[in-house]
């Protein structure tokens, strides 16, 4: 303390050295910590070795074997073999190509697209994307699990990290394509924290799918009918029985082919009549008209007469619930009535574009009857439009099946198919006018929506499928062989 002030006794004094928390460690537990390291380096060096064969047993097992070989046996039995692995494949090819591809080409291709694609741009892609996470120090990046080539696309699945939502890879899809050379990316949930990205190269259904013979089997699944292929090969399954069905797009995207090819294998049931089909064709019959010994009753234009029927499929909707009540909850075949189908072609007419206020209100109540009351009692609306806009068709939540052909703005995409189908991949505004019948399908309760081509009906298909309604089966008797010992009639079995 010197006049009143204090004085540091050590101003210069410096920072105290610290000895490192390992130098204080026993040398024996030393060994035995970097033993216990060695032996978990080496273990996970195994694992991951063992992972590696088991993901990619092509691009590894291939090599390390014709190496193995050619150091045991020489060059020469070697190239034996290798020639006489391509003279199968190539005999196998011919056989079966199908079964080639999908065996051996297609996992070839995978091997090489992983590891020339995705593997060397996974990394910056991802931190370009701003798909990664850093955290004290440390970065946290979606992990690449596993790559599928099927020829059209690639089936990326990938690990998100934690604290990150489908949304952000829903709001990149544009990117990721361009990053991996696809047209278009998908993502699809699998499970928590589980994506995989569809990077689409090519479209499956650029060819029409032509329609199959008819079939003269009545027994038709009408939770399943097949109206076409989707992108996967598969057959496109339209739920018709407790459902109703909303098919929109522009004029020439292909609504007709939905229809025909829905009434086309339909065909069978309704000869045998489990299934009625009604129609209404606003366009005085340029539809419906084609064929109109498919339907019941059928009415030409969007007046009196269109409502009227209406009207009176709504009064059997009320009044077949009302003899159903207490006897059964959902119509069926064994119940000896019909499966009723009104379909409406061009539906904004009836609803939104009829002059008349008053037809215009009775039809949109009739309809809405009809779609909200029909499923149990068995009526189906199948309706056809081209503007999907609310103040047109201000019902069509209640269109549980929507199909969603070409459109012309991606807003569109939503309002048919629901809100964030189009940020999944849904791109009907994208359909090439080529492929009239290519269409994006969504029922309810199903988060991913789905790709398919109709039927291609022609003119001509439509002319058998009036001939196959209206001509019946020649009934066979069977007569005796001989004439019995009563029979004095003298006739010979023809």
């Amino acid at each position: 303390m010197a006049a009143g002030k204090w004085v540091d006794p050590a101003p210069f004094e410096g920072a105290r050295p610290r000895v490192p928390w390992w130098m204080l460690v026993p040398g024996r537990l030393k060994w035995l910590a970097a033993l216990l390291a060695l032996v978990w380096l080496v273990l996970a060096a195994v694992v991951r070795l063992v992972l590696v064969v088991v993901r990619y047993p092509v691009a590894v097992l291939v090599p390390s074997s014709a190496a193995w070989c050619s150091l045991r046996f020489g060059p020469g039995p070697l190239v034996l073999v290798v020639l006489a692995v391509v003279a199968g494949l190539l005999i196998w090819s011919g056989l079966d190509r199908e079964s080639f591809l999908r065996h051996t080409w297609l996992r070839l291709v995978t091997e090489w697209r992983r590891a020339t694609v995705y593997v060397p741009k996974w990394r910056t892609t991802m931190r370009l994307a701003e798909l990664t996470k850093d955290s004290r120090g440390r970065e946290y990046r979606p992990r690449l699990r596993r790559v599928r080539s099927e020829g059209w696309r690639d089936r990326v699945r990938v690990r998100m990290v934690p604290a990150q939502a489908p949304d952000a890879w829903e709001l990149r899809r544009e990117g990721l394509a361009h990053s991996f050379g696809a047209r278009s990316c998908r993502v699809r949930v699998l499970k928590p924290r589980l994506l995989e990205l569809d990077f689409v190269h090519s479209d499956p259904l650029a060819r029409p799918v032509p329609v199959p013979a008819l079939s003269r089997d009545t027994d038709v699944d009408l939770k399943r009918v097949v109206v076409g292929r989707t992108e996967t090969g598969r057959p496109w399954r339209l739920r018709l029985l407790g459902s109703q069905v909303l098919v929109v797009g522009v004029p020439g995207a292909g609504k007709g082919s939905v229809l025909w090819s829905l009434v086309w294998q339909l065909a069978p049931a309704v000869r045998a009549g489990l299934v009625r089909l009604v129609g209404i064709d606003p366009k005085g019959g340029m539809e419906l008209g084609q064929c109109p010994d498919a339907f019941d009753r059928v009415v030409y234009d969007n007046g009196p007469d269109a409502v009227a029927l209406l009207e009176e499929v709504a009064a059997e909707v009320k009044e077949r619930a009302a003899r159903y009540r207490g006897v059964r909850r959902l119509w069926a075949q064994s119940s000896g009535e019909p499966l009723t189908v009104l379909v409406v072609d061009e539906l904004a007419d009836l609803i939104a574009y009829q002059p008349d206020k008053g037809l215009r209100e009775r039809a949109a109540r009739a309809i809405q009857t009809i779609t909200s009351q029909g499923r149990a009692p068995g009526y189906v609306v199948v309706g056809l439009v081209q503007d999907p806009r609310k103040e047109v068709v201000s019902f069509r939540h209640l269109f549980t099946t929507r199909v969603a052909l070409r459109l012309d703005e991606p807003g569109q995409v939503d309002m048919v198919l629901g809100d964030g189908v189009r940020q999944r991949g849904a791109a009907a505004h994208e359909i090439g006018e080529s492929t009239p019948g290519v269409a994006w399908v969504k029922q309810d309760g199903q988060r991913e929506p789905e790709r398919a081509r109709a039927f291609h009906v022609t003119d001509a298909d439509l002319v058998e499928l009036g001939l196959f309604l209206t001509t019946k089966d020649a009934t066979v008797h069977e007569f005796p062989s001989r004439p019995g010992p009563d029979d004095n009639t003298g006739g010979v079995a023809a």
